[in-house]
């Protein structure tokens, strides 16, 4: 392989956030990472604007714009390397953010994905939503995190320095070995954005891989670059995405009941946004359930042929009940919640 880390960047209209955060990644890399931007068919100037000032760098052009999950997988076709990275446009990167984590992956071979602590951009003493200091998830498939749990964010104050297992780890911020990318092919297209990668890492721990957060590398995430958060069609794929991940990696016992009680948990989501004055995001969650329904058959028949046993490695309580109606904010890692 020609190197050894490819750090790819997947941008569909983030000229802004090229020019502010490229110049910062590279100065900080390596010398045997490469800087790669994969670019979602964007109609701003982004092309026009690293064809102008870094025309050294690889850029590869997707025909459309397919999402992220779709996006990173066409463009990987065309990276050799032996580990990729991929970041978010909207990440600021420090010093050695990158060779704690080689150097990790380098030593343990079993390691299939690892993602550096998550914190702000804004505010750099805070964890940010998108994977914190590493993913977890619920037995009926909320996610959560060191440092998050659900809108509730924690201050770093190094209590989640410790490197650790985790369930998943973030999207924005991907260590991982291109042959197990490949391997298991890589991101769910039919994802589009949003929990994509959970979905990939339970497939990577079924099939015996191991995904650790490494906070001795630090990033800093703006987040919510592409859809903010109230947005009803990021809702619609995080209801949806959610489900579909649930059919496609659940112990075959577990389904149908789990999806059950999913339904009333989801329709007193739903509620909550009628509450709340949001009428597009109560639509959304019930359009999210019809299309998962819609694709209930297709979506059956990616099951892969493991005994899913990456499940006994969810938590088994139930985080929106110990969230809402117990109050509990914080994780803790022998009790859960605190």
């Amino acid at each position: 392989m020609d190197k050894k880390l490819s750090i790819v960047i997947l941008n569909w209209n983030g000229r802004h956030y090229l020019e502010k955060f490229l110049p910062v990644l590279l100065q900080h890399i390596p010398n045997y990472a490469e800087v790669v931007i994969a670019d979602n068919a964007s109609t701003d100037d982004s092309r026009e604007f690293l064809q102008e000032h870094y025309p050294t760098l690889q850029l590869i052009v997707n025909k459309r714009n397919e999402g992220f999950a779709q996006g990173y997988n066409e463009a990987l076709k065309q990276v050799d390397a032996e580990y990729y990275c991929l970041l978010n446009s909207d990440i600021e990167v420090p010093d050695h953010w990158v060779e704690p984590i080689i150097e990790q992956m380098e030593a343990d071979k079993t390691i299939a994905a690892v993602q550096p602590k998550i914190l702000a951009y804004h505010d750099k003493t805070m964890f940010e939503y998108a994977g914190a200091s590493g993913g977890f998830l619920d037995k009926y498939g909320y996610p959560f995190c060191r440092g998050r749990l659900f809108d509730s964010l924690e201050k770093d104050n190094g209590q989640y320095d410790t490197p650790m297992e985790v369930f998943w780890v973030t999207g924005a911020a991907m260590f991982v070995r291109s042959s197990v990318y490949h391997q298991l092919g890589g991101l769910d297209g039919d994802f589009f954005a949003h929990m994509e990668e959970i979905d990939f890492c339970w497939r990577m721990k079924d099939y015996g891989y191991k995904l650790y957060v490494n906070p001795k590398s630090v990033v800093y995430h703006i987040g919510g670059g592409t859809l903010p958060k109230n947005n009803s069609f990021k809702t619609f794929l995080n209801f949806r995405n959610n489900l579909t991940m649930l059919l496609k990696n659940l112990p075959e016992k577990r389904i149908g009941r789990t999806l059950r009680l999913r339904f009333v948990m989801d329709a007193a989501a739903a509620a909550m946004f009628l509450l709340k004055g949001n009428g597009k995001d109560f639509a959304a969650v019930f359009k999210a359930w019809r299309a998962f329904l819609k694709n209930y058959d297709d979506t059956r028949r990616k099951r892969n042929n493991t005994e899913h046993a990456a499940y006994s490695d969810t938590f088994q309580k139930p985080i929106v009940v110990e969230h809402y109606l117990k109050g509990k904010k914080y994780f803790d890692g022998k009790k859960l919640f605190k």
